[in-house]
């Protein structure tokens, strides 16, 4: 198997090779040992551990089986399902614009119930005007050099954030203060924007709360991140957009949010940061 044209999903590979050798040398068994308990040939286990054939999920298990670790079996294979297909590049996924990349997520939001979103960089894509949506997606555009179809994109992003207001769906966000300060578009559609989010903070479907400056933190701010139900995490860097659902991984950050959110401001202290932020546009 040639290596991956992803970086990223090839290290995940590799890191998945590691785990299962790991495991096997906890467990006290030559790859021939492990090959025989396995029912397949020695250089099975060799190409496997050495990240030249990925593992099929029932791989995983029986490898897990043999070497008395059937506890690690369920993180592993969704390890492996990630590296094979959850680890999407934003560029291949931004080839024909940004429009594919807002109609990529509809059905997922229209299934989640509960939405747990962190932001440190900019307005959540829930909460966005039209206005600032565009100057955001247009900014997007022009840095990857994508086709420019940010109405299109828009018209999607809009349409998908209309879950906010269904009362089936429930939404805790939790906003860095450095968030409602970045000037990404004009003052006019700044206060736009921020008079929007005092709106949407009387959603009863929604709780939100902003991390002060001046807020004695206990973890440091961090990449974005959206938790869906539990059991999936969108985690975007600038060259990929990671989904995540390993159970621990989801764990973690779950545990991230919750310690983000005991900083947070939330009810008047909220909407005070908001407007003092709305003012100092003028």
């Amino acid at each position: 198997m040639p290596p991956h044209p992803s970086s990223s999903v090839q290290r995940a590979r590799e890191e998945l090779a590691d785990r299962l050798r790991e495991i096997r040398r906890e467990a006290g068994i030559s790859g021939r040992e492990l090959a025989v308990r396995c029912g397949w040939s020695e250089s099975k286990s060799s190409r496997i551990e050495n990240a030249r054939t990925p593992p099929a999920d029932a791989d995983i298990r029986a490898w897990c089986r043999a070497c008395d670790a059937d506890d690690q079996a369920p993180d592993l294979v969704e390890a492996n399902r990630q590296s094979i297909d959850a680890h999407v590049e934003w560029r291949r996924l931004q080839r024909s614009g940004l429009r594919r990349v807002q109609e990529s997520t509809e059905s997922l939001y229209q299934r989640t119930r509960t939405f747990r979103v962190y932001v440190s960089d900019v307005i959540p894509g829930f909460l966005q005007t039209p206005g600032y949506a565009s100057a955001l997606l247009s900014s997007i555009a022009d840095f990857r050099g994508t086709p420019n179809d940010v109405s299109d994109a828009v018209a999607v992003r809009l349409r998908r954030n209309a879950v906010l207001t269904n009362g089936a769906h429930r939404f805790s966000f939790v906003l860095e203060e450095s968030v409602l300060r970045y000037r990404l578009c004009s003052a006019d559609t700044m206060a736009a924007q921020l008079g929007h989010l005092l709106g949407v903070m009387d959603l009863q479907n929604v709780a939100l709360g902003v991390v002060p400056f001046s807020a004695q933190r206990t973890v440091w701010p961090m990449p974005t991140f959206t938790i869906f139900d539990g059991a999936r995490v969108h985690a975007d860097t600038l060259d990929a957009a990671s989904t995540l659902t390993q159970p621990s991984q989801v764990d973690l950050y779950a545990r991230a949010f919750e310690q983000l959110s005991e900083g947070a401001a939330r009810g008047a202290a909220a909407r005070s940061l908001v407007a003092t932020a709305l003012t100092s546009l003028d």
